[in-house]
């Protein structure tokens, strides 16, 4: 199996085990999987997603807390965004910035390893 095949097999597997109502980043998820460099193969694995999947996709963000926007107009971070709230993520706008954050310090999971991935 190719490095990337197995990052994306990773990423898939690691973003089911974000419990709900948590969000992680992508560099995160990348750490994770043994492929700390390569935060932005995570982004593009999870973008590709057909719009039925069961893989939460929508508690992925960047490391800074943002919705990342997608190209499609900006339709994939209002839909992240609706998401999220319903589960209980609090996401707020931020004036002038345009921007959709996330407190990652109330609402992020960061464990250490996928040893315990329950605690953060």
């Amino acid at each position: 199996m190719s490095d990337i095949a197995d990052l994306t097999a990773k990423t898939y597997e690691i973003t089911r085990l974000i419990p709900f109502g948590k969000v992680t980043s992508y560099g995160h998820i990348a750490k994770l999987a043994g492929y700390p460099k390569y935060s932005r193969h995570v982004g593009n694995a999870l973008k590709v997603l057909p719009p039925n999947t069961d893989i939460p996709w929508q508690r992925v963000i960047n490391s800074k807390g943002m919705i990342s926007p997608r190209s499609d107009l900006g339709l994939g971070v209002a839909r992240q965004k609706e998401r999220l709230e319903n589960e209980g993520v609090q996401v707020d706008t931020l004036i002038g910035n345009g921007g959709e954050k996330v407190d990652l310090k109330i609402w992020g999971w960061f464990p250490d390893s996928l040893d315990d991935p329950w605690s953060d």
